[in-house]
């Protein structure tokens, strides 16, 4: 497919892997321009690097744009369909990123109706050692939550075994579940979202 016409992918980097393997093994045929994790930390960060970002592409790029974000990483009032409807720009129909590998739709809702667990990912393990592991009160701030589920897209969570121990002994919450996913789901919601792309 000519570079121009493959749809570009604005995504959150936690979904880096994942992403990169659906492109190395031509499971999906787009450019990804991932924006970098820790901007979660901060919505008006996030909010101008989404804008600009769209900004830039929209200016320079003829194809179409997808945002890989979910319904609430820019706030709990959906303040990211709003901004990119602004844009005319097509996201992807999951609530954030671990949504995004279960398949979006709301899964996450299903699989954690009381709001118990924290779900680990490669890419959120990386993001915990470079951001958070070395705040204070962990355990306070995890106290209202009953453990860790481990959510496996690409196969290699046993490469992560000292960091879970390690999120696992800093946060007092033990891994109750480990669930193999693949990539199927993130494909799927991603896929819908480029089709839905080419109608606008």
């Amino acid at each position: 497919m000519n570079d121009q016409k493959k749809p570009l992918l604005i995504s959150c980097g936690i979904l880096k892997n994942e992403i990169q393997k659906l492109i190395e093994t031509g499971q999906l045929d787009a450019d990804v321009k991932y924006l970098g994790a820790k901007l979660h930390y901060d919505y008006g960060l996030l909010e101008r690097a989404l804008k600009g970002t769209f900004e830039k592409v929209l200016k320079h790029q003829a194809r179409n744009v997808i945002a890989v974000y979910g319904d609430v990483c820019l706030g709990f009032d959906y303040e990211i369909k709003k901004l990119v409807e602004t844009y005319g720009i097509v996201k992807v129909d999951a609530l954030n990123c671990v949504d995004c590998l279960l398949g979006g739709k709301g899964r996450l809702l299903k699989a954690d109706r009381d709001h118990k667990y924290f779900f680990l990912t490669p890419g959120w393990i990386t993001f915990w050692n470079q951001f958070e592991k070395s705040k204070k009160n962990l355990k306070e701030r995890y106290a209202m939550l009953e453990g860790l589920i481990l959510l496996d897209a690409l196969g290699n969570l046993a490469d992560y075994k000292d960091e879970i121990d390690a999120i696992s002994r800093s946060t007092g919450l033990p891994v109750v579940e480990k669930k193999k996913i693949g990539l199927e789901g993130l494909k799927q919601i991603i896929d819908e979202a480029i089709v839905k792309s080419k109608t606008q």
